[in-house]
Parts: C-alpha cells; structure tokens; sequence
C-alpha cells in the first residue's frame, strides 16, 4: 500500500514550474517510489546497473534518445557528467516536468547541479517517513515504537527490523562511504557511526568523538561532514541573538532518523530505548527530525538553532521567523511543570519582546499552558502550530 507523502505537492508544484526536478536524500528514503508513484507513465532509466552508467559516460546522446521526456533517471549521481547533456536539451526545449532526477550522494551530485542546471532544476531533500504520514495512512504506531523503528518506508512493510537495518548500514559503507571518502578500514567508521548514534542531540566534541573511536580530530570533523551531506545527520548551529551573552559556540548534530540512531546504538526494543539514559535525547532527535520533515514540505528554509548559556540555561530548538522567535523544549515525560520551563524563561529573558511562543514538547495527551503562557504540547500539535505561524 502506498503512503501519502508530505512533499507530494510540492514536487508536483517543482515539475509544472522548473523543466528538471531532483530528488535528494539518504539512501532508502523513498525518491524512486515517490517519482514513479506521481508520474507512472513516465519513461524510467536507472544508473544503478553498470551497463546503463557506463552508456551515460561514453554514449549519453544515444541513451538519453532512447527515453523520451517525462523521464526519470534514478541514481544520477552515477554518471554526473550526464547533467551536462541534459543542460542541452533544456536550454533547447525548456518546458517544464521533462527531467525527475533522483541521486543519493548530495555533495557531488550537488556540485554538479549547480555547475550544470543552475536554474533550470528545483531540488528537493526527502526525508523517511513522518510520524504524521505512517498515522494518516492507517499505520497505528505510536511514538516509542516509531523512535525505535524509524521512518524508513521498507521497515512499514513487514520487513524485519533486526535484518534489514545491518543491510542497510553495510550497504551506505560499501558504497557511498567507500566511494566517496575512499576510506580503507570500514570497520573503523562503522565504530564512529555507533560512536555518533550514542551522542545524537548533543553538542559536537570532535577531540572526544576521535579519541572514543580511534581516530584523528580532523578525520572525525571530514566523517561527521560525511554524515551531514549524505543526509544521515543534520547540524544544528547555536542561537546568536544576544551578543553580550556567553553562549555556547558548537554546533550540535542530530540523526535525522531516530531508528537509524537506535539500530547504531545497539538497542533492541523499543522498551530497552525508552528506558535508557539516552531517551532524552532521542525525544529531542525525533522532535526536531518531525519539524524538518514538515519545513522541507512547505519549501520551508528557515534554519533551526538552539540556545544554551555558558552558565546552563538551554532551549533544545529556536527558530526565527520575521524576527520572531519560537521556542521549544523538548521533554520525555506526559506531565511538565513550571520548572521544565526554565530554559525557556531564560531566553525570554535574554531577548525581551522576541519571543513569540513557548513550548514543550512532551508526551502529553491534551495541550495546556503552564503559569508562564508556555504551552504543553505533543508533537502534533506542536507542528500544528508552527505551520500556522
């Protein structure tokens, strides 16, 4: 059965307006599925076989002759210099919708868009599934189960969890971690991925990360970079408003894929995550990967920060919009009191009149405000809000 996704209109809105449209993102994350599901008539190549690669390098006028437009050319990171060819074909014909491109490596395949199609290709990042898209298509999954599975569509068909994600993981290895980095000892960066799933939604600590697995600082800031552009984790940068507040300066990362993290980790149930140490701050993941995936929808690019004092105060997500501020803490708990709003206070304090709500995000049943106007909220009604603001 399909599942909906968010992004569907918007990629239908990209293909009436930009003649290529590219889909980006981690392996797995469902582009092909999403391109062939909106355009089923389209024309199909993929430059996953070798055969077809090969052709697009040495015979890419013959090949693309052979896929009339609409056409859906998968894995175009195997064969960039195929983007130049299709340069040609727009700039003769510029009508819109005739190239829907997917590609797995961002910063390659990247560089090579805006060398070739600067302005001629709209680019979408897909993220897995939503929690929201997995309840709308029936899927009774509640968010414990979903930190621990993770939105991956492959794992939402009966697909057993403890088998397809050591795949997976081998698969991203030998393929995009290989191909890219040309690292030589696989086995070393697999014990960094576990190393960085144990530390997702904390601050990044490059010389504490390389000692723990073993490696050199500069070589865990390239892998983490690695990470960032392949669509694993996402960097979350500190909150500047204040410039006379000592803040802290480091960057956090966050999986944007909480089963993904879980998998890495080494938990094997949902109730041995949820009872770790470590549910904190894979609530604070899930929350913050739910509010990208519904930006990326909306074409949203407002970056998300957070707000941490050198002297302890902390908000886990800040975003600014018209130079408003929306604050949020996120909490594994179903009942918030006055004092888990501390961090949020603190920043109120911190840009008076900027601050135009405060939440908490929780496990709560039913909304309410706490003594101060901060609201308690679920995740659903979190995103609720920030798209009506």
């Amino acid at each position: 059965m399909w599942i909906a996704r968010q992004v569907q209109p918007l990629v239908r809105r990209m293909a009436k307006q930009f003649p290529a449209v590219l889909i980006t993102g981690a392996r797995q994350t469902g582009k092909t599925s999403l391109l062939r599901h909106l355009y089923p008539s389209a024309s199909y190549l993929t430059l996953d076989l070798p055969a077809n690669a090969e052709a697009a390098r040495t015979a890419p006028d013959e090949l693309l002759a052979a896929y009339p437009p609409p056409v859906i050319i998968d894995e175009i990171q195997y064969a960039p210099s195929l983007l130049r060819h299709l340069k040609v074909r727009i700039d003769r014909d510029r009508s819109p919708g005739r190239f829907l491109l997917t590609g797995s490596q961002i910063f390659p395949l990247m560089q090579g868009v805006s060398e070739s199609l600067a302005g001629r290709c709209a680019v979408l990042n897909l993220h897995t599934l939503a929690r929201a898209e997995l309840v709308a298509a029936g899927h009774d999954i509640d968010e414990s189960h979903y930190l621990f599975v993770g939105g991956y569509p492959e794992l939402h068909r009966d697909i057993d969890r403890d088998l397809w994600f050591p795949a997976y993981v081998a698969t991203y290895l030998e393929r995009d971690v290989r191909n890219v980095l040309r690292i030589a000892d696989l086995p070393e960066f697999n014990r960094f991925l576990r190393a960085c799933a144990l530390r997702t939604a904390q601050v990044v600590n490059y010389s504490d990360l390389a000692r723990d697995t073993g490696i050199a600082p500069n070589t865990a800031r390239k892998w983490v970079g690695l990470l960032e552009t392949s669509g694993v984790v996402a960097r979350v940068e500190p909150y500047f408003g204040n410039r006379t507040t000592r803040l802290i300066k480091a960057p956090k990362f966050v999986f944007l894929d909480t089963g993904l993290a879980a998998f890495l980790a080494g938990f094997r149930s949902a109730r041995e995550l949820t009872e770790s140490p470590l549910i904190g701050a894979f609530w604070e993941s899930h929350v913050f990967g739910q509010i990208v995936r519904q930006a990326a929808s909306r074409a949203e690019t407002t970056p998300v920060g957070y707000w941490r004092t050198a002297g302890g105060p902390e908000v886990d997500a800040v975003i600014e919009r018209a130079g408003m501020l929306t604050a949020i803490e996120c909490k594994w708990k179903e009942h918030p009191r006055d004092a888990d709003a501390n961090g949020l206070r603190a920043l109120e304090a911190a840009e008076p009149r900027r601050v135009k709500q405060k939440m908490i995000v929780c496990r709560t049943k039913a909304s309410y405000r706490l003594s101060d106007g901060t609201w308690v909220v679920n995740t659903a009604d979190a995103l609720k809000r920030l798209a009506s603001a």
